[in-house]
């Protein structure tokens, strides 16, 4: 299966504390291009897109509640890895097709960027997340 990747999109890391996080990519040359929120088991998480150049790191941090393992564990990690595709919704049924574990029963779209996005994920043969991700253009 040829899969039509365009690009690494961004490399996802969750934080505790998304304002420390920003000052602290800030530091190393990156800027704050898209800051938002998104709902959680009826809570409130951030975001903040990070990026210098070519490069994109989204720092999220979940809802207070959320937290509890990620500042339990004590060190960092990256969560996901996401792919830059055109036409996230015909992939999503051509990986599962191709006997792909992917994780959402559909494409889901968030209030990100100006237009917004839609992203499904699968699993590699380590658990770790690869994410399929659209920006909607205009």
């Amino acid at each position: 299966m040829n899969i039509p990747i365009n690009s690494l999109q961004h490399v996802g890391i969750p934080v505790t504390d998304i304002k420390t996080s920003e000052t602290f990519y800030q530091r190393l040359g990156f800027t704050n291009v898209m800051a938002t929120t998104f709902q959680l088991n009826d809570d409130t998480g951030y975001v903040a897109m990070m990026q210098r150049g070519d490069i994109i790191i989204e720092l999220y941090q979940l809802p207070e509640k959320e937290l509890i393992e990620i500042k339990r564990r004590g060190n960092g990690h990256i969560d996901h890895i996401a792919f830059d595709v055109d036409d996230v919704d015909t992939l999503s049924g051509q990986m599962k097709d191709a006997g792909f574990n992917v994780i959402e029963a559909a494409p889901v779209f968030l209030h990100f960027w100006k237009n917004g996005c839609k992203f499904f994920n699968i699993t590699g043969p380590d658990g770790e997340r690869l994410e399929f991700n659209e920006i909607i253009k205009g």
